[in-house]
Parts: structure tokens; C-alpha cells; sequence
């Protein structure tokens, strides 16, 4: 049960969206991902909820509210497909 928030303000740090989202349930964890080359924020983050009733009520009441001068996009994260970009990696088996 996890939870994506897009649209993030730069200035936001792990206590601060916890406390958000704690309001609403247990929050088992909180990533925010950085730049691998700058190690700067990306934006977005992840929240991970102990219970789906909690993490949909979260969902339905912070989409679209402004929250540290930005307005968040908050939906359940999707899983990751394993390539970059959603595209496939190129397989070139004809050097074989």
C-alpha cells in the first residue's frame, strides 16, 4: 500500500510529510527519491500506509490541495516495470 505524491514542494523533508500523512494512519515508512548525479529532491515522494481504508482517505482528501505553496498530486504508486522510461531495453541478438 503505498502512495505517490507528485508535484512536491523541494522544500519538503521526510518529517514533514509524515506528519500529513499520519493524520490519516500509520505511516510504515517515507522516501523521497534524490538525483543520482546531483543528489538533489526529484519532486515526488513515497508513503507507504498500514492499512488501505487509511492510505484511500489520504488519497481522496490531499489530491490537488496546496501544501507548502505547490499543489500535490497524491494517487497510489504504480509498480515499476523494470525499465527505464517505460520503454523496453534494446536486445540486439543479432551480433550472436
Amino acid at each position: 500500500m503505498t502512495i505517490f505524491i507528485g508535484n512536491l514542494s523541494f522544500d519538503a523533508e521526510e518529517e514533514d510529510i509524515i506528519g500529513v500523512f499520519s493524520s490519516y494512519g500509520e505511516v510504515k515508512d517515507c522516501k523521497i527519491p534524490l538525483d543520482r548525479e546531483t543528489g538533489r529532491k526529484r519532486g515526488f515522494a513515497f508513503v507507504e500506509m498500514a492499512n488501505q481504508v487509511d492510505e484511500q482517505k489520504a488519497i481522496d482528501d490531499l489530491q490537488d490541495v496546496e501544501w507548502m505553496g505547490r499543489n500535490i498530486r497524491v494517487n497510489k504508486a504504480e509498480p515499476r516495470n523494470g525499465s527505464r522510461n517505460g520503454r523496453r531495453p534494446y536486445n540486439d541478438n543479432r551480433n550472436r
